[in-house]
């Protein structure tokens, strides 16, 4: 898939969702630094800690909402949006180039479609595709730099999308659907956007 991007110094910026200079983020993303010292190494380290430390919601069946990278790490829960928040902002705080994707996914359970939350982090001279919502029986996502190993796989045919654009900062709709709840599970089993409107 050919994804949309701007020049990768656009996506090295911090704001109140992606807090690259969060205290708490520059900490853990120095300590992730330390025995990691190559971007690629240093990337592998956090994805797959942001993937396998911190516990999707409806994983863990916790109905807190987190938005902002540091609310992620202080609560160590968060939907798929919230944990591509964390990694993107840990990537940032160590000089990695990274931003924010989507796919709009069926969901068999409302019938309905989705969005789902990915990252994009800029590796080896291109961009590179990560999905750090957490495993579990039926979802094996890892860390790849060749083909992609995200947790689900667009199929047209269901109406489902790759969207191609990398965003800098999280998308609007994706936020608002955030912040406007108080119960991540029940925003997961009818709130979550459709797509990105």
């Amino acid at each position: 898939m050919r994804l949309v991007v701007g020049t990768p110094d656009l996506y090295l910026g911090a704001d109140d969702v992606v807090e690259s200079a969060d205290p708490g983020v520059v900490a853990l993303a120095a300590e992730l630094r330390l025995s990691h010292p190559d971007d690629v190494g240093y990337a592998r380290a956090a994805y797959e800690w942001v993937r396998d430390t911190v516990v999707h919601s409806v994983d863990a069946d916790d109905p807190r909402v987190t938005v902002s990278a540091s609310d992620v790490l202080h609560d160590g829960v968060g939907l798929c949006f919230a944990k591509s928040h964390l990694l993107v902002a840990l990537l940032r705080a160590q000089g990695v180039p990274a931003g924010l994707c989507y796919q709009r996914l069926y969901d068999d359970s409302t019938d309905g479609h989705m969005l789902h939350g990915l990252v994009a982090v800029h590796l080896d001279g291109g961009w590179h595709r990560l999905d750090p919502r957490g495993n579990k029986p039926g979802v094996d996502a890892q860390f790849s730099l060749g083909a992609e190993r995200l947790a689900w796989t667009a199929d047209p045919a269901q109406g489902e999308v790759d969207y191609p654009a990398v965003y800098a900062t999280p998308a609007a709709t994706v936020i608002d659907a955030l912040r406007g709840s108080d119960d991540a599970l029940a925003l997961c089993a009818s709130g979550l956007p459709s797509d990105l409107g």
